[in-house]
């Protein structure tokens, strides 16, 4: 999903070097699967210079320090890489639970970030971190690379030229089908001996060892404790889409269900929810199955992840997934089925945004500012399905309404001794 990009004639020298004044130092904590992509993206540059990698399992980090021996040392503590004063920016790029807390220790440290999604767990870690990455003033970039992609941006344009007329509801959805076994069960094991599990735990509940869940971010998915199921897990790329393109704010009542119904595993995170928000004009659905990978327009007939966003217009509807979209028109009321032009400029590429955004103190299309806006709809449906009821949301005053058990619920308590930042909030 990263474009080519041309480096700014600024930050070269005449023979293609650059200048020591215009490089980024850069540092990344965990570098599993996403991590070590996005560090890719962001190292083929030539003002990039790694100095910094973390990671609490030594074989992980191993073949990453190989890549960067020349300029980079290795950590086991995060908190050690932050305090180098020569960092300027991190990849946090750890299993979901750690995100928050590891943001918010970053811009503390005067380290701008690029945070992968999900971005928190919990409405009050979305806020926290939001309101941290503003006091200290730093670069935030939120990993949900789809919002790139050309596609997005032509599904964007035709929403927001008005030809599908008022949208009032807009569906959407990630199935796939891991059968009744789902990632199956793991041997009750100590952890490997280079690995620290009990930092890998960290604020989360202890629990033992388990090689599943350990292994990578699509398990993760399967435990609630650490990753709040799939519905953070790929939410943060689908309602993006709905979010920018008709520029939504936060929900007014979120209403989750679902349950852990099929799947027999090690995990525990719902294998169904169905997700209503409510906004003050529309209404936005969001149907998650890992039992079932039907996907309507978007393929049948085999076990495949599928996933869509429907939106329902007056004169039509328009559904797109990540590559490609589609108009179906409501009979005659379609009268200008012609795409609009071309209105928004290609991205140079998620991570190159980001380092250029590092570099000229603006922020870039899916920082903190604006993603909260996606990951509090996500984080409050996790709240409502803990619940096992509706949540309501005052967007101007950014507080949960008339449930006492909701406000304490949407808070997490951290394993000590670790603890939450509520002075963010």
């Amino acid at each position: 999903m990263v474009a080519p990009t041309i480096i700014p004639s600024s930050a070269l020298g005449r023979d293609g070097s650059v200048a020591p004044s215009e490089r980024i130092n850069l540092g990344i904590i965990g570098v599993n699967g996403m991590g070590r992509a996005n560090l890719q993206n962001c190292a083929r540059y030539p003002d990039v210079v790694v100095t910094a990698i973390c990671d609490v399992w030594k074989k992980r980090s191993d073949p990453v320090m190989k890549q960067h021996k020349a300029t980079a040392r290795e950590y086991r503590d995060y908190r050690e890489l932050l305090a180098r004063s020569d960092v300027d920016a991190v990849i946090i790029a750890t299993p979901p639970h750690w995100h928050a807390l590891m943001a918010i220790d970053a811009v503390e440290a005067g380290k701008d970030i690029y945070l992968q999604k999900p971005m928190t767990l919990y409405p009050a870690e979305t806020l926290a971190v939001r309101n941290a990455v503003n006091k200290h003033g730093r670069i935030s970039q939120i990993g949900t690379q789809i919002h790139a992609g050309a596609n997005y941006r032509r599904v964007v344009e035709w929403i927001r030229s008005g030809k599908l007329g008022p949208v009032n509801v807009v569906r959407t959805f990630n199935v796939m089908n891991q059968g009744p076994g789902g990632i199956g069960r793991a041997p009750k094991e100590a952890p490997p001996a280079d690995l620290d599990w009990d930092m890998w735990l960290g604020p989360a509940p202890a629990r033992s060892f388990n090689s599943l869940l350990a292994g990578n971010s699509y398990n993760h998915c399967s435990f609630w404790d650490y990753s709040r199921g799939w519905t953070p897990g790929m939410a943060p790329h689908v309602i993006d889409l709905p979010v920018w393109a008709l520029d939504l704010g936060v929900p007014t009542m979120t209403s989750c269900t679902g349950g852990r119904r099929v799947i027999k595993d090690d995990g525990d995170a719902p294998d169904s929810q169905e997700i209503l928000w409510q906004y003050p004009d529309l209404t936005m659905t969001w149907m998650m199955n890992m039992a079932n990978s039907f996907a309507f327009d978007f393929g049948r007939g085999s076990r495949e992840r599928r996933l869509g966003i429907y939106f329902h217009g007056v004169n039509g509807t328009l559904f797109s997934d990540y590559s490609k979209h589609e108009i179906v028109a409501e009979g005659d009321l379609l009268r200008d089925n012609v795409p609009p032009a071309e209105s928004i400029a290609p991205s140079p590429g998620h991570e190159r945004e980001w380092l250029d955004c590092i570099k000229s103190r603006t922020q870039p299309s899916c920082s903190v500012n604006y993603h909260y806006k996606v990951d509090l709809a996500i984080t409050l449906a996790s709240l409502s399905h803990e619940l096992g009821r509706s949540v309501r949301f005052d967007p101007e005053k950014e507080t949960i309404v008339g449930d006492d058990e909701a406000v304490k619920l949407a808070q997490p308590v951290y394993r000590e001794p670790w603890k939450f930042p509520a002075r963010y909030l």
